[in-house]
């Protein structure tokens, strides 16, 4: 029996043991048998290959955390530990503006990086992007020649030199094109009866027009503006049989003929689209009996001709927008009136269009293109390109003023110039087939891009120097590798020394969790003292008493951890962006962001992506429709405070230029100019803190740019005349004492006649009796003699 001083060491060294230092953790509770399970189970797992490592009946875990395994005697040497890192590979400085070609232009910094990951792990870095001045722009006019768009060709005639300067004034290389569509050249779409129709199509109307034809290139992309006019000049429009146009095809031609049209890597790229009618989309060609898909590449023949038109399908949304992507195009949709509501449903499909309203002849083209532009430029939005399944990508914007808007990959508002960045999370959820993948972030629309290219540390170094029939594996029955023996087939234990068929019921007693409990959790069988979990049509089922599995988790709407992360033992991990025991709660906002830029419009909550209105009367997808809430007159009014003078509560607590997204103009007074403005502008006026009236318009234009015109002078209260004052106060007080003075005297008068009336009334009253008077005494006294005696 050793002494109390013995026990005490080795209860020491008991306690030291990692299992009891550190008891339990996520690493040493999964079951995992090889070093790849344990790296795929947390980023802060580590596992121990050195061969002696858990001998001696310690029950150390061989995946445990770095520390832990450091304590228990594993050697730093022996210990695989992959940390995810990031490097920055090219970093080159934003560009302040654009001189002469754009070739050295950066717009987004930085331009590549490389990231390795762990299974689980995550890395962020900040994108920053600008748009410089004076960037160049490509612009080509792709118009609809049918013949209802007769007097916009005569309009756009005498334009080209008015589009050019206008364009130059934001940019001083610019390049124009032209192209033409009218529709398929197939019926029924075309006019085929009599045969005359086919050259002439107006021959119908009495009238001479071109033949019929699907997209025509014109005009390539130049700097000299007057070939522009000129090749408008030798248009002519012609006829199509249906209402619907075939513009769809034209754009996709004009977006993929690169060489053809004549786009530049290094400029914007703007697309004009212009039409007075609907127009065709994928599918509608089997009407013509044409059923090939449209496949996204350039068919124009040595004349600039689509050659395809009766060949291939129109094309489909997705392809047009996956097309506009891949080659940087900003599309315009300048279209009359009655198609408007169409094409911005349109533009709500296709990513990086903007939409329009054209008058009737065309005339207003011009500052309908450089509207667009405007609005173009003043919005930077993330696209991502070829991003990996496996990944996980969320966003944090900082746009205006340094607030950090959470979940959000675009800014808006901006003027040339302005800074905004983007910070990004990547998180790797699972272990691709690949070693390397590299996706791409770009702002859309820009030719400026980051290459980021990730790592996946799934594997161990270790791995590369297993041992096939291993004579550590009990004379060849497995495999060594990372300290440990991959079992072959029907053999089992740390050696594989054990055979399925060498069963003991004393070996049940290694497979209990605890009394009572069933075998392997009854979901194994114990061989040879370890439990050899089922396999189940479900998933996968492991740990030393098969207790876990990743099928056994939270549902949502019938999908396990709403499919927004994995099922691990029970519990849900969720992928980045996303929270909640069943990971159904995202963690964006930028669904919740209101037109005006508010968060729910100011009138609720953001909770899991979704606004929940709390002013009473409010109600939408971002309580945007509310009819007892305040009008746009009170809404813009703190605009219009912290636009234009500086001051209210949207500059002191800096909020103007993240929820004010207003134009201000400065008028004298407030007119309306057109039908349209006298539409849609709204009258406002309120008292400002100095008690001066401040009018102003709210107008909102058909491509939803609000104006706000602010009358330049205020109506301010004049001030007093001081001696005025004094002189009507002297006056007033004069006259109030005279008043006093008569009140008085009318009173005292009205008292005495009072008085005297009820004295005349009672001398009236008065009646006068004859008698003695008591106190008179006669002039005569009579005295008696008492002592006379008389006769």
């Amino acid at each position: 029996m050793g002494t109390f001083s013995d026990r005490s060491v080795i209860l020491f060294l008991f306690l030291l043991s990692p299992s009891n230092v550190f008891g339990s953790n996520i690493c040493t509770s999964q079951g995992v048998t090889t070093c790849r399970q344990c790296l795929a189970v947390d980023p802060r797992c580590a596992w121990c290959y050195q061969e002696e490592y858990g001998k001696g009946g310690s029950g150390a875990s061989r995946c445990d955390l770095k520390e832990n395994l450091l304590v228990g005697e594993c050697g730093p040497a022996a210990v695989e530990f992959p940390s995810s890192t990031l490097f920055i590979h090219e970093d080159a400085p934003l560009s302040s503006k654009a001189s002469g070609t754009a070739d050295d232009v950066t717009q987004i910094r930085p331009q590549k990086i490389g990231i390795a990951l762990r299974p689980g792990d995550s890395k962020r870095f900040t994108v920053s992007v600008k748009q410089v001045e004076g960037y160049p722009v490509d612009l080509y006019y792709l118009m609809d020649l049918s013949f209802s768009m007769k007097d916009d060709l005569a309009r756009l005639r005498i334009l080209g030199n008015e589009l050019a300067m206008t364009m130059g004034r934001t940019t001083s290389n610019l390049r124009m094109g032209f192209g033409a569509f009218v529709d398929k050249t197939a019926s029924p779409y075309m006019y085929t009866y009599p045969p005359a129709a086919v050259e002439n199509p107006c021959d119908g109307i009495h009238e001479t027009c071109q033949a019929q034809f699907g997209f025509k290139h014109v005009l390539s992309l130049t700097e000299k503006v007057a070939r522009f006019t000129e090749e408008v000049v030798k248009q002519e429009v012609s006829r199509n049989r249906d209402a619907p146009e075939g513009g769809f095809d034209a754009v996709m031609q004009a977006v993929v003929c690169k060489d053809r049209i004549g786009w530049r890597p290094d400029a914007s790229h703007l697309l004009v689209f212009t039409t007075d009618a609907t127009t065709h989309i994928a599918l509608d060609g089997r009407i013509a009996g044409i059923v090939q898909p449209n496949d996204g590449e350039c068919h124009l023949d040595n004349e600039n001709v689509y050659n395809k038109s009766t060949v291939l399908d129109y094309p489909s949304l997705g392809l047009m927008t996956e097309k506009m992507s891949e080659n940087n195009i900003n599309l315009i949709f300048a279209v009359t009136k009655h198609v408007v509501p169409l094409y911005k449903d349109y533009s709500q499909l296709i990513a990086g269009t903007t939409v329009g309203e054209l008058n009737d002849d065309s005339g207003n083209v011009v500052q309908l293109i450089v509207d667009a532009y405007d609005k173009i430029r003043s919005k930077v939005e993330l696209e991502l390109l070829g991003v990996p399944e496996e990944l996980n990508l969320s966003f944090d914007a900082t746009c205006l003023n340094g607030e950090v808007i959470p979940g959000l990959k675009s800014c808006t508002g901006l003027n040339i110039g302005d800074t905004v960045s983007f910070t990004v999370e990547v998180q790797l959820r699972s272990c691709p087939k690949e070693k390397s993948r590299t996706f791409t972030i770009k702002p859309r629309g820009f030719k400026d891009s980051l290459e980021v290219t990730v790592d996946f540390a799934c594997g161990c170094d270790c791995e590369a120097n297993a041992i096939a029939d291993s004579p550590v594996c009990s004379n060849g029955n497995g495999t060594y590798e990372c300290g440990v023996c991959q079992c072959h087939q029907g053999r089992l234990g740390p050696r594989c020394e054990c055979s399925v068929e060498d069963y003991s019921p004393s070996d049940d007693i290694n497979c209990i969790p605890k009394p009572g409990n069933p075998i392997c959790s009854g979901r194994g069988d114990c061989l040879c003292g370890q439990c050899s979990c089922h396999a189940n049509e479900f998933g996968q089922v492991w740990g030393k008493y098969c207790e876990c599995d990743n099928f056994n988790c939270l549902h949502f709407k019938g999908a396990l951890c709403s499919d927004h992360g994995k099922c691990s033992c029970g519990l849900c991990q969720c992928d980045a962006g996303w929270k909640g025991e069943n990971c159904n709660c995202s963690t964006r906002i930028d669904t919740c962001m209101s037109s005006i830029g508010l968060l729910c419009s100011g009138r609720g909550n953001c909770q899991c992506g979704v606004c929940q209105c709390t002013q009473p009367g409010a109600y939408g997808d971002t309580c945007d429709k509310c009819p007892t809430c305040p009008d746009s007159c009170t809404i813009k009014k703190e605009c219009v405070e912290c636009q234009h003078f500086e001051r209210g509560q949207y500059t002191e607590d800096n909020s103007c230029n993240k929820i004010c997204k207003n134009e201000i103009e400065v008028v004298d007074e407030l007119v309306f100019h057109d039908n349209d403005r006298n539409k849609n502008a709204v009258n406002c006026s309120y008292k400002d803190e100095d008690d001066c009236v401040e009018h102003f318009q709210y107008y909102e234009d058909e491509n939803g740019k609000s104006i706000l015109y602010v009358v330049k002078e205020p109506e301010c209260p004049q001030g007093a005349d001081i001696l005025v004052v004094l002189l009507a106060v002297a006056g007033a007080i004069l006259l109030l004492g005279l008043i006093g003075l008569l009140i008085w005297k009318l009173l005292v008068s009205i008292h005495d006649r009072r008085d005297f009336a009820r004295f005349e009334e009672e001398r009236a009253k008065a009646k006068w009796d004859t008698a003695n008077n008591p106190l008179y005494k006669g002039a005569t006294s009579t005295f008696t003699n008492v002592a006379y005696r008389g006769n």
